[in-house]
């Protein structure tokens, strides 16, 4: 496969145009995991109402009414119903906070388009774009090695393996069934 790609002379390599890639990108969706499905304030008040302590907390204020000292039982249910609010306002920062570090550990990737290298965001790279990579590039999506020099891919958090893995070019023709990747230098690690 080197024969086809040359590691020195990438300005030669044409790509997809970026009329295919937008038709790629509206067909077959963007590059990314599906995030979990965003909680409302409904389904976190609903978490909060099931935490036991609360429960207990709830239970002895209505032990407290039943009883007969309703300023205990009030003064009671009135904390409760304060902690309940702060911790529903906490887990909403939450779920936006998560969100921001998702969107901005979103890596990008190198890719070559219309004859011209380009930085695009990592959810974008499409079946068939060729990826260009450099030592300490993170991977933006599975692909076929077309052209590589002594590659070797830290891979601990996909396997767990603490040594990086060496990687080879592709021995056969490719349908460009996946992204493509011509890595420039030896040692990069998966993110």
């Amino acid at each position: 496969m080197s024969d086809k790609f040359d590691l020195n002379n990438i300005a030669g390599i044409k790509g997809l145009s970026d009329k295919e890639a937008a038709n790629r990108l509206t067909a077959e969706g963007f590059n990314e995991i599906p995030s979990a499905k965003k909680r409302g304030i409904f389904a976190i008040a609903m978490s909060v109402l099931r935490e036991p302590m609360l429960l207990l907390l709830i239970a002895s204020g209505v032990i407290y009414m039943v009883l007969g000292d309703i300023q205990e039982a009030i003064m009671l249910l009135g904390f409760v119903f304060v902690i309940i609010g702060i911790t529903l306002y906490q887990e909403q920062k939450t779920e936006k906070a998560l969100e921001a570090l998702r969107d901005l550990s979103s890596p990008r990737a190198l890719v070559i388009r219309d004859g011209a290298s380009r930085r695009i965001a990592g959810r974008e790279v499409v079946r068939g774009d060729i990826i260009v990579l450099a030592e300490g590039d993170r991977v933006p999506a599975d692909g076929v090695v077309l052209d590589c020099n002594n590659l070797m891919l830290e891979e601990s958090l996909l396997t767990g393996e603490s040594v990086p893995v060496r990687k080879a070019e592709a021995q056969e023709s490719t349908e460009m069934e996946r992204p493509v990747v011509i890595i420039r230098l030896s040692y990069i690690p998966v993110r």
